[in-house]
């Protein structure tokens, strides 16, 4: 928006006008005659809008009775004030500032508007100019006096204009953003009504139908939400505990979709992040928020990603954390017994092996110690939880039971 129009300057008082009572009734006797033009003058107003400003052009064809009372409105207003310099120049004033106010409501540019009020202040002029030289020339020579009133005037208009405009503006986009921000809560929370996923899905900027994931990010602080890789449409909540985004995923698994948050540093280093299955439609959001605040909970506390998809008995002990702690006790009980460093030594291993799938050679790398002591404590924890590692059924309790203790103690 070019500066001038953006914030007008009041113009120069003329030096060297000639007394005051002379030039205001000049001004006041050649505006008197204007109230009956008014029809006529809003018409030539209409005409030159439609001709020089695109914008009210748009405007006039959509709905030229709403511009005309627009038009002819202003136009009353400004007539009135140079005739009445007190009240009339106050609901000048007001009736300028909810025309600016009104057309940012319906988005008509702000340069627009204040084009359309000088085109008004240079009609007005013109015919102020053009009464006094037909019935009173000889009085032609103050108007050069008058003059820096009048744009004096046009000016603070404006800059009333541009002011509400503004003020307008930021109250919109607050409601915006707000309306966008309940919908996505919404959405989140599974309250969104199947009737009104259409309006959500275009108020967000997201498809209706289509994958989705839902992705819970918090840094300790669980304020601002992360970057979003280029390509992908997210829309992010920030909040006290975790930021929580709705990702389109298009073909991206979620797997992949951690992989690009992670390569685009759009998550602050040691964050949990907990991302959830994949589902289908706007719909199922709710339900995805749900299961990626299970992955959450079973995230390290020293941060990292869990995808649901790959951490699925231990979301089973996240979602029932009283069974879970039950189990806990009931399988590693006597474990558990042992003094801090046996029993930190003992779980550790055990764990360590567990995720090197079985391996003791590679569990002992990992341990830095030699493979013998490795299945030496493991043969001491089948001892003291009466479980046998080579027994499915007693491999998953193990599993599960040590998945709920770090779950407990974190």
């Amino acid at each position: 928006m070019p500066a001038h129009l953006a914030r007008p300057r009041p113009r120069p008082r003329t030096t060297g006008a000639p007394a005051g009572s002379a030039a205001v009734a000049v001004l006041r006797r050649a505006a008197s005659p204007l109230r009956s033009q008014l029809p006529v003058l809003a018409d030539r107003l209409m005409a030159e809008l439609y001709e020089q400003e695109p914008a009210y052009r748009a405007a006039i064809d959509a709905d030229p009775g709403d511009v005309r009372d627009e038009v002819r409105r202003s136009l009353r207003h400004s007539v009135g004030s140079l005739l009445d310099p007190g009240p009339a120049r106050a609901a000048a004033r007001a009736c300028s500032a909810r025309i600016g106010a009104e057309r940012a409501a319906r988005g008509l540019p702000l340069d627009a508007v204040l084009h359309a009020f000088r085109l008004g202040g240079a009609l007005v002029w013109q015919a102020l100019v053009d009464e006094v030289t037909l019935r009173h020339p000889e009085d032609a020579h103050l108007l050069v006096h008058l003059a820096s009133d009048v744009w004096n005037f046009v000016d603070e208009h404006c800059t009333c204009v541009a002011e509400a405009y503004r003020d307008a503006e930021r109250e919109l986009t607050w409601r915006r953003e707000n309306r966008r921000r309940l919908m996505a809560a919404a959405l989140l929370d599974g309250a969104t009504r199947i009737a009104d996923l259409p309006d959500v899905a275009a108020a967000l900027g997201l498809p209706e139908r289509g994958r989705y994931a839902v992705v819970l990010v918090a840094d300790g602080r669980g304020t601002a939400p992360p970057r979003t890789p280029a390509g992908v449409r997210a829309v992010w909540q920030p909040g006290p505990g975790a930021a929580r985004g709705i990702v389109a995923l298009g073909d991206l698994t979620p797997a992949r979709l951690a992989e690009a948050l992670g390569a685009s540093g759009g998550c602050p280093a040691g964050a949990r992040i907990g991302v959830s299955p994949a589902v289908d439609g706007l719909a199922a959001v709710g339900g995805a928020r749900r299961l990626a605040e299970t992955a959450l909970r079973i995230c390290p506390a020293a941060g990292g990603t869990v995808l649901l998809d790959e951490e699925l008995p231990a979301a089973l002990v996240a979602a029932a954390p009283v069974l879970g702690g039950l189990l806990a006790d009931q399988v590693l009980g006597p474990l558990l017994a042992l003094p801090p460093a046996d029993r930190t030594l003992l779980l550790d291993t055990l764990d360590v092996w567990l995720d090197c799938d079985g391996s003791a050679q590679r569990a002992a790398a990992r341990l830095y110690c030699h493979r013998n002591t490795v299945l030496n404590r493991l043969r001491r924890c089948e001892q003291l939880t009466g479980r046998s590692l080579t027994r499915p059924t007693d491999l998953v309790e193990l599993a599960l039971a040590l998945s709920a203790h770090r779950l407990r103690h974190g």
